[in-house]
């Protein structure tokens, strides 16, 4: 492939409480596209850190690597507003021809970079992808669960989400901008991207573990993000509530005329309370479950009809 000269990337970094790996990953990222200028491929680089209202130093640290390199910008959030808005905020201050957006504890390797790029500043691709294929390292229950939700995702909805795919993305300014054009509350970027469309390339990898600190992600708040995403890009659920407050409707009707006969027959009333108890708590159940269903996509209007912001700006640079 020829080499593509004047090509600007800018490098979009979302960061809570990462002040001991941002140097670490500031360091790898700089010497792999050092390579690519010295090599004519890029000519002008931007760093956008978005600070997720850390708790930690981070801020401190984003603006220590800015005293240094001219080239870093940084977003401040007045309070933790999730990685979704985080990465949002950094897009929609990119100015560069080419984005990519990766994590800054290097479970995202900086050195897929060139290859990303290649692929998507030859015209062919409009963005190159990530995605792992191992979890080594994970706790077992928590990549089975994950691989449960993406086979749930691809039987509940109509588009492709890809198992093992991470934020780790690049991608051209037609494909931002249509990202940007998007503007609903509840973000899921697994499901925003493939819905898209544009043509994708996929770089697989091996899992690599954080560098250094821990993960900000507990198994609740991986657990309500799913739930996000199944709501974001399904209405299956509420057919499943209708579907099941049919079925019992039919049930209901057989085990009356069950009752009727036995009555007309034997002359003896269904006995026993404990029968009865269970199948009321059963069947309650049922219409706990739908109507949570239901309350979670209303939840999901309300907050789209406020109207609030993505996020709250602190300062920036």
């Amino acid at each position: 492939m020829e080499t593509i000269n004047f090509i600007e990337l800018s490098v979009v970094v979302p960061c809570y409480n990462e002040e001991v790996t941002l140097p670490l990953f500031y360091r790898e990222t700089v010497k792999v596209l050092a390579s690519l200028a010295d090599a004519g491929t890029i000519s002008t680089v931007e760093f956008i850190f978005v600070d997720d209202g850390s708790t930690d130093h981070t801020l401190l640290a984003i603006k220590n690597l800015a005293e240094q390199d001219s080239r870093v910008r940084y977003v401040s959030f007045s309070r933790n507003f999730g990685k979704e808005s985080a990465m949002l905020a950094g897009l929609q201050r990119a100015s560069g021809r080419y984005i990519v957006t990766m994590d800054a504890d290097l479970q995202d390797p900086p050195a897929l970079i060139p290859s990303m790029l290649a692929a998507v500043a030859s015209g062919e691709f409009d963005c190159a992808g990530t995605r792992r294929v191992t979890r080594e390292g994970e706790p077992p229950v928590r990549s089975f669960l994950a691989r449960k939700f993406y086979r749930i995702m691809a039987n509940l909805s109509d588009i492709e989400v890809v198992d093992g795919a991470r934020d780790f993305r690049l991608m051209n300014r037609p494909y931002i901008d249509s990202l940007l054009s998007l503007h609903e509350r509840n973000r899921f970027s697994k499901g925003i991207l493939p819905w898209i469309g544009f043509k994708t390339k996929w770089f697989e990898y091996e899992n690599i573990n954080r560098v250094a600190g821990e993960t900000k992600w507990s198994f609740w708040k991986l657990f309500l993000y799913s739930i996000d995403g199944i709501i974001a890009f399904s209405s299956k659920p509420l057919a499943l509530a209708s579907i099941l407050g049919a079925v019992f409707f039919l049930l209901s009707i057989v085990f009356i005329i069950i009752v009727a006969v036995r009555r007309i027959i034997w002359g003896d009333p269904v006995a026993g309370w404990a029968s009865t108890v269970c199948i009321i708590m059963f069947c309650s159940g049922i219409q706990l479950f739908s109507t949570g269903i239901l309350g979670q996509y209303l939840a999901k209007t309300y907050t789209e009809v406020k109207q609030r912001p993505h996020y709250i700006i602190r300062e920036q640079k």
